[in-house]
């Protein structure tokens, strides 16, 4: 009985020191130092996997040894999900688990490779929409005779990245010196060159000196930046100096633009887009049935399968039924801009064209113009025109600038007609500032400039206020929609629902929206006053 006790105990022993072993292997790994062997070739960096760490021709002779804790923070742009293993063949119930999925296993062999290629394709367009030349690195030159970064540096947070570009130029002394300091991040090396003296390792000041000019140039290519706090859209104004110079620049702290990307579909024979797939057809209806069925009706013409939505705030709705018809019921008089807000979250295409409920397409309505325009251009809404019964159309192009008022007086607001200048390679089309309310527009846009849903009734120009300075608005004139008769014909009587409607939508000056509205726009937009043509 003593016996199997014993041998009870020495297993239990022996398996207890096992997992000890395991978790110390996993939880305790060694920090690992400089690598000891030394490395120069250029072919051993193009051949492994820290080309970055590549010399420029004139520093290929210098070796250094490499930091493996530091470089092992370095982006490498060959990510991978990888699933945690056992070390003992198992998972243990406390033990921490990674899990990984892999998405491409949701498509078929054939179907992946179609979908990449449209994917690329969407990420490239995005990719020219979202940079500019003030993200590219630019390169001050040696003239100070500090050479560093003049802009295009960035780190994301709690990140690592190597800094480009710092290089010293100075005459022969018996040694050179320079300083580099940060206030949001520290600095290291990513590899020791020989014969080179560091002080301040993973510090916010890190100062690099050598008796040979090209070991100190070698040694500042390998210059480290660690974002040191978690501020995902700030920027760490740095200080690069030697004797008597000093040269200051920022690295930029924050995420990269993360892509929402839409498939494009097939396009039918003998046409450019697949409209159906790109566009959803977006509109607020407040007890005018029978002008929305007109719409719907005259979409359909057109355009069998678009999807249409209507955000509906009727007192007394009424079904609105068919096919790719969403039909989404509000509060009773919640507003026109609510209403704006409700039917864009429920879009799922990468456009969403706005018309009023009261408008008629027609064979002038193309959207394929429009789309083409915002497929090829770098704009984030393009308008079209709307004809009137008089056989006129408009257009609305309106100009917007804020003039900067006197201290406690707030800013003026200046509105007149008017365009930019006229959009390349599209003959009718203008770059303007706001648009008639029949327009097309990329969905994420609009959804990150939204509409205010203190404003009920009487709206429009608000929402490309928000937008002033980061909207990019078109117009084209020759896409052209029917507004439907707003005639009062003397014997037809008016209804209770008409007669609601039109105190809703055409309100006095003195009506309370109207001074809700005027104190929104003082206070939020700190305006004292508005002129326009």
């Amino acid at each position: 009985m003593k016996l199997g006790r014993r041998s009870v105990c020495s297993f239990l022993l022996l398996f207890s020191a096992a997992l000890c072993l395991f978790f110390f292997h996993n939880w305790k790994r060694p920090i690992p130092r400089a690598s000891s062997r030394l490395w120069s070739s250029p072919l051993e960096f193009s051949k492994l996997k820290y080309p970055q760490l590549a010399p420029e021709p004139q520093y290929a002779h210098i070796p250094f040894k490499l930091k493996e804790q530091v470089v092992g923070l370095l982006a490498q742009n060959a990510c991978s999900c990888v699933a945690s293993r056992g070390g003992l063949g198992f998972s243990l119930p406390f033990q921490r688990q990674v899990h990984a999925l892999n998405f491409t296993s949701a498509y078929g062999s054939e179907e992946l490779v179609e979908a990449t290629i449209a994917r690329d394709r969407e990420y490239q367009a995005f990719q020219s929409r979202v940079q500019s030349p003030a993200d590219q690195i630019l390169i001050a030159p040696a003239n100070s005779p500090l050479q560093y970064p003049l802009q295009g540096v960035v780190v994301q947070p709690l990140k690592t990245i190597l800094v480009p570009g710092l290089s010293l130029q100075a005459a022969e002394q018996e040694v050179y010196q320079v300083n580099l300091s940060a206030s949001l991040g520290t600095w290291d090396v990513a590899g020791e060159v020989e014969g080179m003296r560091l002080r301040g390792e993973g510090q916010l000041e890190l100062t690099l000196s050598s008796p040979e000019l090209d070991r100190l140039n070698r040694q500042l290519q390998l210059v480290t930046y660690s974002s040191g706090s978690y501020q995902p859209d700030t920027a760490d104004t740095v200080r690069f100096s030697t004797d008597g110079h000093e040269a200051v620049f920022t690295i930029r702290i924050k995420h990269p633009p993360n892509p929402r990307l839409y498939p494009p579909g097939s396009p039918p024979e003998g046409a450019k887009y697949n409209i159906s797939a790109l566009v959803t057809i977006a509109t607020k209806t407040f007890l005018r049935y029978d002008r929305l069925r007109n719409l719907i009706a005259s979409i359909r013409r057109f355009y069998p399968t678009i999807t249409v939505i209507i955000a509906d705030d009727s007192e007394r709705p009424e079904p609105v039924n068919g096919p790719y018809i969403e039909h989404y019921l509000m509060p009773f008089g919640k507003g026109w801009f609510a209403g704006r807000n409700l039917a864009v979250s429920q879009v799922t295409t990468k456009y969403v064209l706005w018309v009023d409920d009261d408008f008629i397409f027609t064979g002038r309505t193309k959207l394929e113009k429009l789309v083409d325009v915002l497929e090829q251009t770098s704009l984030d809404l393009v308008g079209g025109a709307v004809r009137e019964i008089t056989g006129f159309s408009t257009t609305y192009r309106q100009l917007m600038s804020i003039e900067p008022g006197g201290p406690g007086w707030g800013d003026c607001l200046t509105q007149r007609r008017g365009f930019h200048h006229e959009l390349p390679g599209f003959p009718g089309c203008v770059v303007t500032d706001g648009v008639v309310n029949f327009f097309l527009a990329r969905v994420d846009k609009v959804r990150e400039i939204g509409f205010d849903p203190r404003l009920s009734r009487v709206a429009h120009l608000e929402f490309f206020l928000d937008g002033l300075g980061s909207l990019r608005v078109g117009s084209c004139s020759d896409v052209l929609v029917d507004h439907a008769s707003k005639l009062k014909l003397p014997w037809v009587p008016w209804g209770t629902e008409a007669e609601t409607y039109a105190k809703y939508r055409y309100p006095g000056v003195t009506d309370e929206s109207y001074v809700a509205k005027h104190k929104l726009l003082f206070f939020k937009h700190r305006l004292q006053c508005m002129s326009s043509d």
